[in-house]
């Protein structure tokens, strides 16, 4: 088809062909802009009309603001001739997208490849970043891993399983057995060990997230770290939970889905909703969630580069 395309553009020659094949639309880079604090308002209200797919956004914009080296990116802003917000991206280490349009999509996709943060990960809900990572990469570029995940999410009224002793926050103190808990969930579902690869700064955001209260965590009385589980976003609606560990000899006895459990109706004292993600091959983990009482509400794509 398109050596018969390519033959016909050369006689100047209308077909049928030409006029059924459909233009590439360039979007309008002029409405794409870099986003400032004065403008943080206007983007959680573009974010909050669909609350647990942003959740992670726009807990970082509550954490650190638009602004803020902490976000291991920047945030861009795309819209439409109206001034009307259409898109809104974190692009950096971990790109987040949420659109309305394509144009929006394809533009943000288009300032990502200048990205002065080496992009790690990309996410957003459905198959959409499928469509931004062909915009980005120009379609001659393979991502390093296509991971398609399940979203997960609990809310009142839901499911009283045991308690577990000792489920409480975790302390600093604690830092060692969690981050190489949590990394070897990192490991498991990316293929990259973080304490290898930046433990320096790994260790400062699981301290971080320490100090913000966000770690949950069991130990048995010899001082082993059983269960664990990160509320790594949070906003007045959603709490999003990461990291989730359980160690190998605790494995298959219920234990997770008692932690997971518990945990939920702490924190839906305080939120709506809890949600997670979960690659689709952990089927495993997915029967753990279930017996907890979260419900599996919708589907993503995550792309490591």
């Amino acid at each position: 088809m398109t050596l018969q395309i390519a033959k016909h553009i050369i006689k100047n020659e209308p077909t049928d062909i030409l006029r059924n094949f459909a233009p590439v639309i360039v979007p309008d880079l002029s409405r794409l802009h870099l986003l400032t604090e004065n403008e943080k308002e206007e983007v959680l209200g573009f974010l909050a009309q669909r609350p647990v797919h942003t959740v992670v956004m726009t807990s970082m914009i509550h954490d650190n603001g638009i602004e803020n080296e902490q976000n291991r990116g920047k945030f861009f802003g795309y819209r439409n001739a109206s001034g009307i917000l259409e898109g809104v991206a974190l692009i950096g280490h971990t790109t987040l997208v949420e659109v309305h349009t394509e144009e929006a999509l394809k533009a943000l996709a288009m300032i990502a490849r200048e990205s002065e943060t080496p992009i790690h990960v990309m996410m957003s809900d459905g198959n959409s970043i499928e469509s931004f990572w062909q915009h980005f990469s120009g379609g001659i570029k393979e991502p390093r891993l296509i991971c398609s995940e399940r979203l997960f999410e609990i809310s009142f009224p839901l499911m009283v399983r045991n308690n577990i002793d000792g489920l409480r926050l975790a302390s600093e103190a604690e830092l060692l057995s969690i981050a190489e808990a949590h990394a070897e969930v990192a490991f498991e579902e990316s293929g990259v060990d973080p304490l290898v690869k930046d433990r320096e700064g790994f260790l400062k955001r699981v301290t971080r997230r320490i100090n913000q209260e966000r770690v949950w965590v069991v130990f048995d009385e010899a001082g082993k770290l059983i269960f664990k589980a990160d509320v790594v976003a949070e906003t007045p609606e959603v709490k999003y939970l990461e990291g989730i560990y359980v160690h190998p000899e605790y494995r298959g006895k219920g234990i997770a889905a008692d932690c997971l459990s518990q945990l939920s109706r702490k924190l839906l004292e305080e939120v709506q909703y809890v949600c997670l993600l979960s690659n689709e091959e952990f089927q495993h983990a997915h029967r753990t969630y279930l017996k907890a009482g979260f419900k599996s509400q919708d589907s993503c794509v995550t792309i490591f580069v």
